[in-house]
């Protein structure tokens, strides 16, 4: 079993965001800020995650759910006074406890997984994961020795003129010997200007006891960004969003414009579907080959099949079989199956529904709550009316069925196979198969009302 533990900070309110929401659960690509944390954590083989919260705790604790273990940091007084809430928990661990950002989401795997291994190879007392910035202002410098390790962590206001010229930071991201840790942490104080016990003097603690603490630097110092503003939450989501359009590209997926194409990080597709842009790919969404989607169309929690073309659809819930056609501006809402070869036209609505192999719905309909068979032909403006105030009922329309422009068939009804039904027609009974089901008043034309109306006009 691993021997790593990771505790997640994640009790600030994020005064910046200027927002109720907790900081760490505002969403990019797909997922709150919290859980791309949690996911790093797993990759690199984390045996638990604590996550401390304060501000909004329910609300966090309701988003890990099965995920993680929770400490409550009442008063928030700083990121020391944060992991001294998890003693507790830990209290029986003995191996390597990694301290991370709650706002961090676009930390990778693949990093925490090298910090961990190269703390545990050169047998740290603790590792900072640092980043070397083109600009450093305003963060920690990490200052070292002759034989690479941490010397010391000086905030700027602190460092002196050459130390103010290292562009090493400190990420506020490391890994700690458990039991070193907590030690060092009844030695720290809150005698500062902000009245808060600093996590950084812990590592002054450990330096004084000449422990050894190592630093490994990000590949790329984006990977480290913490998540303060909305600002940085767009510039956070565009470079997520990036990673997951180029992974799939390297996989085999066509997407003519990466800039105006947003694909969540838990979405999949399979190669040679070609991807239009401003298209949205959202939450558990799947997507076989050789589809093509888009443009404008969102597509969410829906899994489709094989040689697909979706263009001006949005789709939600819903489950998609091979050689479908959607489109152009349809709305699939949750619930709805649509079987190999359907044919989807423009301006239709279709909500809770089986629709039949290789049935035909070309445009200019509502079909909802409603079980229809194979090789169905849904005339223009056709209605299943389903609700009758009260409740909802269903239609069904059975094998090769033929409905006429202009119908409405009133729930519970049922449209037998092979059955026809006459453009116009109101439908409130069953229609037996291979019957004609008609239900319109009869035509009656009165010769020359026109010219008697003329002639009545003219008299008033």
């Amino acid at each position: 079993m691993s021997e790593l533990v990771t505790v997640i900070l994640a009790a600030g309110k994020g005064t910046r965001m200027k927002s109720a929401l907790p900081k760490v659960l505002h969403r990019i690509g797909g997922k709150s800020m919290v859980e791309h944390v949690v996911d790093a954590a797993n990759f690199a083989g984390a045996r638990q995650n604590i996550v401390v919260v304060g501000f909004g705790a329910e609300r966090v604790q309701n988003e890990l759910t099965g995920r993680a273990d929770f400490a409550l940091q009442e008063k928030q007084l700083g990121t020391g006074h944060a992991v001294m809430q998890t003693e507790s928990l830990l209290k029986d661990f003995n191996g390597t406890v990694m301290v991370l950002c709650g706002d961090t989401p676009l930390l990778q795997g693949e990093l925490l997984a090298k910090l961990y291994a190269e703390h545990r190879a050169v047998n740290a007392a603790a590792t900072v994961l640092t980043a070397v910035m083109p600009d450093p202002s305003g963060y920690g410098r990490v200052i070292r020795n002759t034989a690479g390790e941490v010397h010391k962590i000086v905030e700027q206001k602190d460092a002196s003129a050459g130390e103010l010229a290292v562009r090493e930071i400190n990420t506020g991201i490391y890994c700690f010997e458990s039991q070193l840790l907590f030690e060092a942490l009844k030695q720290i104080n809150c005698a500062n200007a902000q009245g808060e016990y600093y996590l950084t003097d812990v590592i002054g603690v450990l330096v004084q006891k000449q422990a050894k603490i190592w630093a490994v630097t990000a590949e790329n110092y984006h990977d480290t960004m913490g998540i303060n503003s909305r600002l940085q939450l767009a510039q956070a989501e565009k470079i997520i969003r990036q990673r997951k359009n180029m992974s799939l590209m390297e996989q085999g997926v066509t997407i003519m414009d990466p800039d105006s194409t947003f694909i969540d990080e838990s979405v999949k597709v399979a190669q040679d579907t070609v991807i239009y842009p401003f298209t949205w790919l959202e939450g558990r969404t799947v997507i076989g080959s050789g589809c093509v989607i888009g443009p404008n169309t969102r597509i969410q929690n829906t899994k489709i099949g094989r040689d697909v073309t979706l263009h001006f659809v949005y789709a939600h819930d819903c489950e998609i079989g091979d050689g479908v056609t959607v489109g152009p501006y349809v709305h699939l809402r949750p619930n709805t199956k649509l079987d190999n070869g359907v044919k989807i036209g423009n301006f239709v609505e279709v909500k809770n529904s089986n629709i039949g192999e290789n049935s035909k719905i070309p445009h200019l309909s509502y079909i909802g709550d409603t079980d229809m068979g194979a090789r169905v032909n849904i005339g223009s403006g056709t209605i299943t009316v389903n609700y009758d105030g009260k409740d909802k009922h269903r239609t069904t329309i059975e094998d090769g069925a033929f409905v006429g422009c202009n119908s409405n068939l009133v729930a519970p009804v049922t449209i037998g196979q092979d059955s026809y039904v006459a453009a116009g027609s109101t439908i409130t009974k069953d229609v037996p198969p291979a019957a004609l089901g008609v239900g319109r008043a009869r035509q009656a034309n009165i010769e020359e009302w026109v010219n008697k109306k003329k002639i009545k006009e003219k008299g008033e």
